[in-house]
């Protein structure tokens, strides 16, 4: 499935991801939209049927960002006591912006670290071969 990692230079799978770019050699893009990803690399041919993250991007996001929203709004909250809707105009933006952005790039590394683990589905062994 991810033959000829023999001829292509090694990757570092977490920039690579974070720059969006093809997990094998580096050069070709990743992504075909902001989460779309190409059918395979433009530079090396990688097919990138492999590459599926599941919900693994989204987890993480509501826990780093969740955790992070949460503690600056009750730091704000102990620190100024604000209304409300100051806390609704402040953290609902904050909270897309930072998830979005979180997003694609969470979602690439993930795909990059399954290409240099060779992961795959798993299958239940039922003991005949």
């Amino acid at each position: 499935m991810y033959e000829d990692h023999a001829h292509f230079p090694a990757v570092d799978p977490v920039r690579a991801g974070l720059k969006g770019v093809c997990p094998r050699c580096g050069e070709g893009r990743l992504f075909d939209g902001f989460l779309s990803l190409k059918p395979e690399c433009q530079a090396c041919g990688l097919d990138y049927g492999f590459a599926d993250a599941g919900d693994g991007p989204a987890v993480f996001v509501i826990m780093i960002i969740g955790f992070l929203v949460v503690g600056m709004a009750l730091w704000a909250e102990l620190t100024f006591q604000p209304p409300l809707w100051v806390h609704l105009l402040l953290w609902a933006p904050v909270t897309l912006v930072l998830c979005l952005a979180l997003l694609r790039a969470l979602k690439g590394v993930l795909i990059t670290l399954q290409y240099k683990h060779n992961a795959r589905e798993g299958a239940i062994d039922d003991g005949k071969r």
